[in-house]
C-alpha cells in the first residue's frame, strides 16, 4: 500500500517536515497581530522566494559552466590521449586496442544514457507534480495545525495528556533544530569549499562549493562525489595535476572540520 501510494505519501512527509520548520515563522507573524491565514500565505511566499532566488543563482552559475563545457571536453580528450600514450608504453599495450575499447565503451554509454534520459524525463515530471503538491500540503498542515494536534491528543486520550503534549512539543523541536542545523552546516561547508577553490584559482568555485555542500548531506558517497567534481575541473583547466591533489587535500581538511 505504501509503495502504490508513494506519490502521495512522500510529498506529504516532506510537507510535514517543512511545515514544522516554518511553523515558528507563522507564529511570529500571528504574535504581530497578523491574521493566521495571511501569516501562512506570507510565510509560504517568503520560503518560495528564498528557494527561487537560490535556484536562480545556481542556474546562472550552471549556465556559465555549460558555456565552457566544450573546452573542458577538449581538454579531457587531450588528457585521455596522453594517458593512453603513457599506458601503452608502460604496460606494453597497443594504443589501437585501447582506443577500440574506449569507442565500444562510449557506444554502450550512449545507449545506456538514451534509456536513462527517458527515465529522467519521467522522474522530472513526477518531481514537478510533487513541486506543486508540497506547497499545498504545507498550507493545509499549517492552517489545520490546531485540529491536527487536537486529533493526536484525542487518539491518546487514555494516556497521560501532559506526557502526550510533551512528546509532541519535543518532536517539533527536534525536527526544527535538526533542519536548521543541517542548513547551517551546509552553509558553512559551502563557504569553506568555495573559499578553498577560489584560493586555488579553480574555475566555477562558487557553483562547485555549493554543489559540494548539498552532496555532503548524503552520507558516505556524498563527500566522495563532492570532491570528484572539482578535481575533474582542476585536471581539465590547470596546467598540471597537482591542483587536483590540492583540491583533494583542501576538501579532506574541510571534511575533518565538518565531521568533528
Amino acid at each position: 500500500i505504501f509503495y502504490i501510494a508513494k506519490g502521495i505519501i512522500v510529498p506529504l512527509i516532506f510537507a510535514t517536515i517543512l511545515a514544522i520548520l516554518l511553523h515558528p515563522v507563522v507564529n511570529f507573524f500571528v504574535r504581530k497581530k497578523v491574521n493566521r491565514l495571511v501569516a501562512i500565505v506570507i510565510t509560504l511566499i517568503l520560503a518560495i522566494s528564498v528557494i527561487i532566488a537560490f535556484g536562480g543563482f545556481l542556474f546562472s552559475q550552471a549556465s556559465r559552466f555549460s558555456e565552457s563545457w566544450p573546452l573542458l571536453v577538449d581538454k579531457f580528450t587531450d588528457i585521455l590521449n596522453q594517458t593512453i600514450t603513457w599506458a601503452s608504453g608502460y604496460f606494453d599495450v597497443d594504443q589501437q586496442r585501447i582506443h577500440d575499447w574506449i569507442t565500444a565503451t562510449k557506444s554502450e554509454l550512449i545507449n545506456t544514457s538514451s534509456a536513462a534520459i527517458g527515465k529522467t524525463l519521467i522522474s522530472l515530471g513526477n518531481g514537478l507534480v510533487i513541486l506543486f503538491l508540497v506547497p499545498v500540503y504545507i498550507f493545509m498542515i499549517l492552517y489545520y495545525h490546531p485540529l491536527l494536534i487536537d486529533f493526536i491528543r484525542r487518539v491518546f486520550a487514555k494516556s497521560d495528556p501532559g506526557q502526550v503534549n510533551e512528546i509532541i512539543g519535543q518532536t517539533k523541536i527536534v525536527v526544527q533544530r535538526y533542519l536548521v542545523g543541517l542548513v547551517i552546516e551546509a552553509a558553512i561547508v559551502g563557504t569553506l569549499n568555495s573559499a578553498a577553490l577560489l584560493l586555488l584559482g579553480i574555475d566555477y568555485a562558487i557553483l562547485l562549493g555549493i554543489i559540494g555542500a548539498l552532496l555532503n548531506v548524503i552520507p558516505y558517497i556524498g563527500g566522495i562525489t563532492a570532491v570528484a567534481l572539482p578535481m575533474m575541473i582542476a585536471l581539465a583547466t590547470k596546467p598540471n595535476g597537482w591542483y587536483a591533489i590540492y583540491v583533494l587535500a583542501a576538501y579532506y581538511f574541510i571534511q575533518l572540520i565538518d565531521n568533528h
